[in-house]
């Protein structure tokens, strides 16, 4: 995963509450989702403060693939999955989207606790 890639999925996302902006509202955070450790990071900028949308520079060594010269992360492990947490659960972005669509409804079984 990348920057680009993020972006990319904002564009598919736009519009629903699969971006930060459509589901900000609800409580939903920003955050990473380690698939083959099933570990949760919340989105940070590369200084440790929280940030407001999905930013790769926050995660930690063992996720970063690689830096640019200036030491800033331009790829982490292709493992490590976008999303969201809301109430202790991890949403993918589909997941956060689906949310939004049925918000009256109770958070979707498939979201899974960290």
């Amino acid at each position: 995963m990348n920057s680009q890639m993020l972006q990319q999925e904002n564009v598919t996302y736009q519009g629903s509450g699969g971006i930060s902006a459509g589901n900000r509202s609800l409580g939903f955070r920003p955050a990473f989702r380690n698939l083959d450790t099933g570990h949760i990071y919340p989105s940070c900028f590369a200084d440790g403060r929280p940030a407001p949308i999905h930013m790769i520079d926050g995660l930690p060594d063992e996720l970063v693939i690689t830096r640019s010269a200036s030491g800033k992360v331009t790829a982490v492990r292709d493992s490590v999955q976008s999303g969201f947490v809301l109430d202790g659960c991890f949403y993918d972005r589909q997941q956060a989207a689906e949310y939004l669509r049925n918000s009256s409804s109770a958070p979707a079984h498939h979201a899974s606790m960290y």
